[in-house]
């Protein structure tokens, strides 16, 4: 089949990055969408159904591409993994992250697919945090503390050793969030401080500490760029992407607490024994609702990363727009105009108090 455009195969499609990078291409490249959930298409784009942990859903989708648009791909993006906030099974990481990224390079390679650009999403978590005023860079040491990251580590190594001839970017992300916050930590967060809960008011580790974000128009804009200029960057390369200013714990506390209820808010730091009784006390009596924290956040609750975005800054002339501080306001904003709807888009439950007077 003759095509007038080039071709983007971006895996995970249907999922909130693939989507907005999908919006975003259509204009400019004929969008090829794998995904195992057929839903939020977007005009424009060819949706397939994969299983990206199957070898045969791979091969039976690649036929289809290939029958359909020819077998030259400008640049795979590939989002497709498995991802749980509270942790997850290890074996939903290995079959789908690891086994599935294998399995996607096994069939481009079958079918002779002469591929431009491959494009992951890997995390900043896989890096060893750093102290209060360090920075981390693409070069720091790797150091994963929790499955996720774990996942994506290995993927990143299987990468390297897979691509051959194939460019790779892998964009170390920092926590990714969009107009309507979909953010669970965040979201979380802003929950605890919304129903005025003990727990919103504690944490246990280091208040001063914070994380790198990234709006998802910034990220979905990075990786255009990377697209764009695929043909002029180097082999193997390896970016940082998030916002140049981390908010502690603690300042992320206030601001919510002001955009709430024009009010200061404290937050004191408990031993992380002390932390953990509590949960399991939390999680195992009845009358209490089950805590999204879990004893492993508890453990990494000091950790802090801060980043030097230098080099994605001077490769792809990229720097974030938003800035996750300025967009609290309008979160809260949707939340108390219309708290069940925030609730529900942002998978949350009420405690039942709360939920009786939603309701």
């Amino acid at each position: 089949m003759s095509i007038d455009r080039d071709i983007v195969l971006i895996t995970g499609v249907t999922g909130k990055i693939g989507f907005r990078l999908s919006e975003k291409l259509t204009d400019y490249f004929q969008v090829v969408g794998f995904d195992v959930f057929l839903s939020n298409y977007v005009p424009g784009v060819d949706v397939i159904g994969v299983d990206i942990s199957s070898e045969e859903s791979i091969d039976d989708a690649l036929n289809v591409v290939s029958e359909k648009y020819g077998r030259k791909i400008a640049s795979v993006i590939h989002l497709a993994s498995y991802f749980n906030p509270m942790g997850g099974n290890w074996s939903y990481y290995q079959k789908t992250t690891i086994e599935g990224t294998e399995k996607l390079f096994r069939g481009l390679r079958k079918h002779n697919f002469e591929v431009e650009q491959f494009v992951f999403l890997s995390t900043l978590h896989v890096h060893a945090s750093c102290k209060s005023g360090d920075k981390i860079d693409e070069n720091s040491p790797i150091f994963p503390k929790w499955n996720y990251p774990k996942s994506k580590v290995l993927t990143e190594d299987m990468i390297h050793r897979m691509q051959g001839d194939i460019p790779s970017v892998i964009f170390r992300v920092g926590g990714v969030y969009d107009n309507k916050c979909h953010c669970p930590a965040l979201s979380n967060q802003i929950q605890r401080i919304y129903e005025n809960r003990m727990d919103g008011h504690i944490f246990t580790g280091n208040i001063h500490h914070g994380d790198s974000y990234i709006h998802i128009d910034d990220l979905t804009e990075a990786v255009c760029i990377a697209i764009n200029k695929r043909k002029e960057l180097p082999h193997d390369l390896v970016l940082l992407a998030g916002e140049d200013e981390v908010y502690s714990y603690d300042r992320l506390q206030r601001e919510i607490a002001k955009s709430l209820f024009d009010k200061d808010w404290k937050t004191f730091s408990i031993p992380k024994g002390v932390a953990k009784l509590a949960l399991w006390i939390q999680n195992k009596v009845p009358i209490f609702s089950r805590s999204f924290v879990q004893p492993w956040m508890i453990d990494i609750a000091d950790d802090h990363f801060e980043i030097d975005s230098s080099r994605i800054k001077k490769v792809l002339g990229w720097s974030p727009k938003h800035k996750l501080i300025d967009i609290i306001p309008y979160w809260v904003e949707q939340l108390v105009s219309d708290p069940i709807s925030w609730y529900e888009e942002n998978n949350l439950k009420p405690r039942e108090k709360i939920a009786k007077e939603l309701l």
